[in-house]
């Protein structure tokens, strides 16, 4: 979201026509909702669609700017691209700038990389489909919000100004070729209308378009159409649609229909801000109400004094508005990085310095960044402008390079030291010092801890995702062997039955098995269907539950082990509501398993301690203790271990290993020297590796059974 579009009314661009302060007003309610649906998600829950506004309104200005004055040859291009690019880029280049430098300075290493690789992305205006990239990501799905993601919707505008005016010089092109067949000059009112005839017409097309892809792809992958353009460029659109046509307030100032229209925009905008939530599937159809509103607001253009825009004309709103453009790209990495300094979640002395430097910074970034780098130097070259801007985001891309390398520079010594402290073969590492006790085995609270934290993010089990783990769609079947020994064993659930693969492939190859992979992401294995945010996923998950039981059922295997961690509701009830029909979906489940004469032993998903481990650890390098948390604070319910104590069946069985990540008193981060989860809920792979030995015993009495 931006209010980034230079106003193509306002007098320095065209003299003869006046600013339209109900416009900067609406740019100030845009960012006011977007900025307090972040620090108060809770009370406006919809504030995100004050992206939308923002969208529209860029749409309606840059169409009313280049219809005005259509480009009609390459120079024309060239200048319209410059002055985005001098619009745009300096302040975005210098809070991009100074949001890097802070990452390093205040957050944690376990968020140099991302954000690094964040970083570039916004720098190239590529940001919303990097984003889009890794929403579908559910093992990054405890990860720290980036402070530069709100760069998503400047990408989304940016590739909108590119395409938008070569789409308008193709108007203009046909518009004049078959005028100039008839004698008809290309500066006359005739081809004016003709060209906003033909525009109209072509830009419906685009947003007819758009917004059909839009309602498609929010119904079959809503994390991903969030950010992508193809979903986007219909609310664009509808504002450039808007540009064709003539306001009511032009025709008539004070007409009390542009008046009702206005209020009723508002409303729209207002209902959606107030009405929508998380849930709501967005953008699809469901955007059509702050979008449509927005642009019922730009068509009516009212002066009339009970109309909207005797609010929004105050002198504090157009204020805001004048500054939207900064006070959004500020905003969110105060957000973002603030609780890094005040060691904690935002209190409200925390949202009140936020929202006093958003405004101050924005006021500071208006008077001299966009205003000084706004307005080419006097007959200077259009290149020019580009030079500047390729320069300034070769050094940001630079910067964002030196931030990621040095994070993979960590991460690479940070693998050293664990292949070293591996060889040494400490008798209390990882688990052992839970066996042990720490009689034997003291905590140190400030010693070095393996992996180091940037690594642990990344430590998981070591499989080919491509072929092994499906996670962007349920409707692929995967199954993967690893060994090729006697003993047959078939390890099936989720990402939480994932994190014991490396525990047993040390097992496999000590003792002679093969272990088949029926594996899935956040998905589980049960009769239970689950809510997911397409009807498709929630069939296609339980079909895959179906067929990873016809796998695996009868004689086929020694032992199945299963183990999944039940995050996603089952259909018809809350995730909070879910626990009794999850286990009566696992209880019918597990009888058919039993039934078919199917080994089973489940793993009870652990303790987890619901923040992200990693990210802790780095950010108290002197004492990791305080990650802990008492076992009460950091025990779960596991619906299918209850369904098998409910059945009650002899070859269905479960067990524990708490006890080798928990002591009796305690649940702690490190363990034995080593970091004990990845984020918040999953194992590292070097946990679960020191956690083998003392698996096996009654991993090999359950293959006997």
């Amino acid at each position: 979201m931006t209010a980034s579009a230079e106003v193509p009314v306002r007098q320095q661009e065209s003299s003869q026509t006046p600013l339209r302060k109900d416009i900067q007003g609406l740019r100030a309610l845009a960012v006011a909702l977007v900025v307090l649906f972040h620090l108060w998600p809770g009370k406006i829950s919809g504030g995100y669609i004050g992206v939308d506004v923002f969208l529209v309104i860029s749409g309606y200005l840059i169409t009313s700017h280049l219809l005005k004055k259509p480009p009609r040859k390459a120079p024309d291009l060239w200048k319209f691209w410059a002055r985005r690019l001098r619009r745009l880029l300096p302040a975005a280049l210098v809070v991009l700038t100074v949001t890097a430098v802070a990452v390093r300075l205040v957050a944690p290493g376990t968020m140099w990389t991302e954000t690094a690789k964040q970083i570039i992305a916004s720098a190239l205006y590529v940001q919303n489909w990097a984003l889009a990239a890794g929403s579908v990501d559910y093992m990054s799905a405890d990860a720290v919000d980036s402070p530069v993601q709100h760069f998503w919707s400047l990408s989304v505008e940016e590739q909108f100004y590119l395409v938008w005016p070569l789409l308008i010089l193709t108007v203009a092109w046909l518009v004049s070729r078959r005028l100039g067949r008839r004698g008809i000059s290309t500066s006359s009112e005739a081809a004016d209308r003709a060209t906003i005839r033909l525009a109209r017409t072509v830009i419906a097309a685009v947003v007819l378009v758009s917004l059909t892809i839009s309602i498609w792809v929010t119904a079959v992958e809503p994390s991903a159409a969030y950010f992508i353009t193809p979903t986007r460029i219909w609310e664009l659109g509808l504002g450039g649609l808007a540009a064709t046509f003539t306001t009511v307030g032009a025709r008539n100032p004070d007409s009390k229909l542009a008046a009702i229209l206005a209020w009723a925009g508002i409303a729209a905008v207002f209902a959606a801000a107030y009405w929508y939530t998380g849930s709501t599937p967005f953008p699809g159809a469901a955007a059509l109400l702050p979008v449509v509103g927005t642009a019922v607001i730009l068509l009516a253009d009212t002066r009339h004094p009970l109309s909207p825009t005797a609010f929004l004309k105050h002198r504090h709103v157009q204020w805001l508005g004048d500054v939207s453009y900064s006070v959004y790209l500020w905003h969110w990495p105060l957000i973002a990085l603030v609780p890094f300094v005040s060691n904690g979640s935002l209190g409200m002395l925390d949202k009140a310095v936020i929202i006093v430097a958003t405004l101050v910074l924005a006021g500071i970034s208006k008077v001299h960044v966009e205003d000084r780098f706004r307005f080419a130097k006097p007959h200077a070259p259009v290149r020019s402008s580009f030079q500047f801007a390729a320069v300034g985001m070769m050094v940001v891309v630079a910067l964002g390079s030196l931030q990621w390398t040095e994070a993979e520079v960590r991460k690479d010594i940070a693998a050293e030291e664990l292949a070293a402290v591996e060889e040494e073969g400490n008798p209390c590492l990882g688990a052992a010092a839970l066996v042990k006790g720490s009689a034997e085995c003291p905590v140190d609270k400030d010693a070095k801890v393996v992996p180091g934290p940037e690594l642990a993010k990344k430590d998981k089990a070591d499989i080919d995702e491509a072929r092994c783990f499906p996670e962007r769609s349920y409707d692929e079947k995967m199954s993967c062997t690893f060994g090729s020994g006697d003993k047959k064993v078939a390890l099936v659930g989720n990402s939480h039955a994932r994190h014991w693969l490396p525990a047993l492939r040390e097992l496999a190859e000590e003792k002679n098995w093969t272990i088949d992979t029926y594996i899935i992401s956040r998905c589980t294995a049960t009769d239970a269907k689950q809510q997911f945010d397409t009807e498709k996923k929630s069939q296609d998950c339980y079909e895959w539950g179906q067929w990873a039981q016809e796998q695996t059922k009868g004689d086929k295997y020694d032992l199945v082990i299963t183990s999944e961690r039940q995050s996603s509701p089952i259909m018809g009830h809350s995730l909070k509501d879910s626990g009794p029909a999850a286990v009566e979906g696992y209880e019918s489940y597990l009888k058919r398993w039993a039934d078919a004469g199917t080994n089973v032993l489940a793993i009870k998903d652990p303790t987890f301690p619901g923040t992200d481990i990693p990210e802790c650890v780095a950010k108290n390098p002197d004492d990791h203790t305080v990650c802990s948390g008492s076992p009460s604070d950091w025990k779960i319910a596991d619906p299918l271990v209850q369904a098998i104590k409910n059945i009650d069946r002899k070859d269905v069985d479960y067990q524990s290993f708490d006890h080798l990540i928990c002591a009796p008193d305690r649940c702690r981060a490190v363990n034995g020297g080593v970091i004990t989860y990845s984020d918040a809920s999953h194992l590292t792979s070097t946990y679960v590796k020191t956690m083998a030995p003392y698996m096996a015993k009654p991993i090999e009495e359950a293959l006997q059974r």
